[in-house]
């Protein structure tokens, strides 16, 4: 196939999907514009997990390798003033999800045209990987012991990497992530007569000094972790004790261990606030997506034959590694930035975007996998 023509075609892909972000488990409109591009491609297009979708192309093999990319988009204003903005008010696909499924769809047009695939390869366009976790509802519906996938591919969109590099590591590459609200419930009074009323806020300052504390006295020098508390609200004027006090924040780790006892240590310290200024503190800490890790055999499988740039892992979280807690699985990173053209925001921000060239990238990069896995 004439990559040029390809390339249009994918931009061209990318762009009408830009117009119609849907958030997770929404896709409707989404769903239907890629069946409908499969079905042209002379494909079979299945739905799974409501508004996904999925291809599966038979080679007589009694091994399978999946490749997927997610649908969904996030609440944003969008901010690119650009004739293919969001027709949704309050929707946009800031994160790259446009790209991602114009990849699978360029791979899958490619594909249509292959002649003599060796090794089965099924397609996967997940719904809702910013929430609730499309990938989890793949997973759990059998479909990876129904087709025998001995292995699963994805790509995302990177603005910190430049443009059109490929980037991953074995092992850690992106952290497992929990959510923590916290309440802290003292009693108000008077400002004046602080004596009785017990401060939510003077327990709230304690409580974040000390979960500071957690990564450097309670967890390995050798592990990575984060603990970052972004948002704190309480009281209701300045001369009032406050009687509650909001804190919410964000745990990241690489290992689910690391995770456990994080959350131990601040159940402790909330425990012993109560204890020392009676006072209730409530706290919901539970565990979002699991680390992302990369299965380092089959890392190193396609790496020996396929230039990878080797990178950092990062503290982002993804729910592709629901996946690789089932079956062996490589995430890979695309870079998008060029500051020349502007295209140097972050991912979620409301002027992400990007030149679609990289997106032939992408696809060559599935090429080259299936190439290695000698599927193709």
């Amino acid at each position: 196939m004439d990559l040029k023509d390809l390339g249009n075609q994918i931009k061209t892909y990318r762009r009408e999907l830009h117009q119609i972000p849907e958030l997770g488990l929404e896709e409707y409109k989404t769903c239907a514009y890629i069946g409908e591009k499969l079905k042209e491609f002379g494909l079979h297009p299945f739905t799974i997990a409501k508004t996904g979708v999925y291809v599966y192309i038979d080679a007589g093999s009694d091994e399978t390798y999946a490749f997927r990319a997610d649908m969904d988009a996030l609440e944003a204003e969008e901010e690119n003033d650009v004739e293919y903005s969001s027709k949704h008010p309050g929707k946009m696909h800031a994160c790259g999800h446009d790209g991602h499924m114009a990849m699978l769809l360029g791979l899958a047009k490619v594909l249509s045209k292959t002649e003599n695939i060796k090794k089965n390869i099924l397609l996967i366009f997940q719904p809702a990987e910013e929430g609730p976790g499309g990938a989890k509802i793949i997973t759990e519906s059998g479909i990876f012991e129904k087709y025998n996938v001995k292995g699963i591919f994805g790509i995302h969109l990177f603005p910190t990497l430049d443009e059109g590099i490929i980037a991953s590591k074995a092992g850690p590459f992106m952290a497992q992530s929990g959510e923590i609200d916290v309440i802290i419930k003292g009693e108000g009074g008077h400002g004046g007569m602080p004596h009785n009323a017990i401060d939510s806020i003077l327990v709230a300052s304690k409580f974040l000094s000390s979960c500071q504390s957690i990564i450097s006295r309670s967890i390995s020098p050798l592990e990575t972790a984060v603990i970052s508390f972004g948002k704190i609200r309480g009281g209701s004027a300045r001369n009032i004790v406050a009687e509650k006090t909001h804190i919410e924040g964000t745990v990241r780790t690489f290992s689910k261990e690391t995770f456990g006892i994080i959350k131990k240590r601040i159940l402790q310290i909330s425990k012993g606030l109560e204890e020392s200024f009676d006072v209730e503190i409530d706290v919901n800490l539970e565990p979002y997506y699991p680390p992302v890790i990369n299965d380092k055999a089959l890392y190193k499988k396609v790496a020996e034959k396929v230039h990878i740039e080797e990178t950092d892992p990062v503290m982002l979280a993804e729910d592709f590694s629901y996946y690789q807690e089932k079956i062996p699985g490589v995430f890979y990173f695309l870079g998008s930035r060029n500051r020349e053209l502007g295209f140097d925001y972050p991912l979620h921000s409301c002027s992400f975007n990007f030149d679609e060239k990289i997106l032939l990238k992408g696809i060559e990069h599935y090429i080259n996998i299936l190439t290695a896995l000698e599927a193709i």
